[in-house]
């Protein structure tokens, strides 16, 4: 390690020891980290001033930014948590959230305006004075960008010079709605310390650039581009994906680092092999993936691509983390997500509990590093079930070789994952349910070449209705963000289901696994 490259922790240790290090690059915009921390102490004042205090959130609605860390970073410094909203919801899924999460300040793009206006008509929200916009104007809205360049220096009374990674993220949950998962890492010093863990398990260090590929609503793109600013590193922004785009700045900002899911793998593989091979990606070290299962094709594609040594799979959710797997252990085990991370032990049960042998199928529980678990916003019921005797499952299923390798056997019963979004079909047919032409509804997800998974709609018409496809999907779009939207529908003049009235979405899945396509 050179001189320079010293490994110090916390935003703010960084910019006392490399003031003049490139913190931050998004499109145009390069900030040191003098400046980065300059800005996150004055979006703490006006945070402050919208009475964010320990404890409280502040919710953002905003796209790949300076801004989304900037308030991020400013809520951790202050005690509070951020609450990060997906800017694809429609106003009905941002006032749930609203709703449930009950921020006392909102950070949005002025394109979401109007969105977020019926959202806090139909559940209440903030009032409008702390409503900060960022972008254009909107009559009786504070600007965002006004408020802090009005604001004085430095930190707010009481603000935390350590802190860690707080993000209130909503993930999908068995009632068709997402749920809050809170973390020990909230407490300042807690989130801290597993910051600091996280960095030295993965080598993260000021010498590293790296890529954010992801949104940053997203828990692994904003977790790991804010374990990244934690250690010094240079972390580049990518406003939207786009297959040449990654190549370019890997190659023009000498990226060494990204987070990924298969679905970019799969948009970098298709283009033209000529495009590939036009830029110099020597400088990648380590190319994290999840969120997903990849296709052993595709990865051994993309590892040919990005180096036979770069390529790091995990396994894990918002909840927290599980397994991984290094690229020659893969290369020993294709098809595995590894083994258990330091710190957290794995179980494969039974529905009563027990363990099953190796080699056999059953519900993935893991233990919490440290001992210290998560819990589910305002949902005592929901995180009781998810613990037994301190170790915690998602639902997913998988087994255990002979060496102690996970494999994934199926992600959850019913979730969707598509492109790494997670996606619940209960919600999508609540949606479809109201639709004039349909009389009872079924949504799964089938193999989809592109995107891991797609939302395939199996539907009975209501008598003499005529239903096609686009029509449906646009009728889907006026009120459900666009990944919600089926991609594929199949008519059938009744649903199979159980003794008990229940849709057999199992059998569905078997009898329509071929309807997914690449498109």
């Amino acid at each position: 390690m050179g001189e320079g490259d010293e490994v110090v922790y916390g935003l703010l240790a960084n910019a006392e020891v490399r003031p003049d290090h490139p913190a931050l690059v998004c499109g145009e915009r390069r900030l040191s980290y003098r400046a980065f921390a300059q800005l996150v102490a004055r979006v703490a004042r006006v945070l402050h001033d919208h009475g964010l205090r320990p404890g409280e959130r502040v919710a953002l609605l905003l796209g790949n930014d300076v801004e989304f860390l900037a308030v991020t970073h400013a809520a951790a410094t202050l005690g509070a948590a951020a609450v990060p909203l997906n800017p694809r919801w429609r106003h009905d899924e941002v006032a749930y959230v609203l709703q449930d999460a009950a921020p006392v300040a909102l950070v949005l793009d002025d394109a979401h305006a109007s969105e977020v206006e019926a959202a806090c008509r139909a559940a209440g929200g903030p009032e409008r004075s702390r409503r900060l916009v960022v972008g254009g104007e909107v009559p009786g809205w504070p600007a965002f960008a006004t408020a802090v360049a009005a604001a004085p220096e430095g930190l707010p009374p009481g603000a935390v010079r350590e802190s860690g990674f707080a993000l209130l993220v909503y993930t999908s949950g068995t009632t068709g709605r997402p749920k809050g998962v809170i973390h020990p890492s909230f407490d300042p010093q807690q989130g801290f310390e597993a910051q600091r863990r996280l960095a030295e398990l993965w080598g993260f260090g000021p010498a590293d650039v790296h890529l954010v590929a992801g949104p940053l609503y997203h828990t692994m793109p904003a977790a790991y581009a804010t374990q990244h600013l934690f250690v010094g590193a240079t972390v580049v922004v990518m406003r939207r994906f786009d297959a040449e785009d990654c190549l370019r700045l890997v190659a023009t900002e000498r990226v060494t680092t990204t987070a990924m899911v298969p679905a970019h793998f799969v948009r970098i593989l298709e283009l033209d092999p000529a495009i590939r091979g036009a830029y110099d990606l020597r400088s990648l070290r380590k190319v994290l993936h999840a969120a997903a299962p990849c296709p052993i094709e595709v990865k051994r594609r993309i590892m040919e691509l990005f180096g036979a040594d770069v390529v790091w799979e995990f396994y894990g959710a918002t909840e927290g983390p599980g397994t991984l797997i290094s690229p020659e252990e893969w290369r020993r085990k294709p098809g595995s997500v590894g083994r258990p991370w330091p710190g957290v032990r794995l179980k494969i049960l039974d529905d009563e509990g027990r363990e099953v042998p190796t080699g056999q199928v059953g519900t993935i529980w893991l233990s919490a590093p440290g001992g210290a678990g998560f819990r589910y916003h305002r949902d005592a019921e929901k995180t009781a079930r998810a613990w037994r005797e301190g170790f915690f499952t998602v639902g997913d299923l998988g087994w255990v070789d002979a060496d102690g390798y996970l494999f994934i056997a199926d992600r959850r019963t019913d979730l969707v994952i598509s492109g790494g979004v997670n996606i619940y079909p209960a919600e999508v047919e609540g949606v479809l349910i109201t639709h004039p032409d349909i009389a009872d509804c079924a949504v799964i997800g089938v193999p989809d070449a592109r995107w891991g998974q797609a939302l395939l709609a199996v539907v009975e018409p209501r008598p003499g209705a005529r239903l096609e496809l686009p029509a449906l999907q646009s009728w889907c779009r006026e009120r459900l963000a666009a990944y919600k939207t089926p991609r594929h529908l199949v008519l059938v003049e009744a649903l199979p289901r159980d003794p008990n009235g229940k849709v057999r979405k199992a059998l569905l899945r078997e009898r329509y696994a071929d309807q997914g396509t690449s498109r």
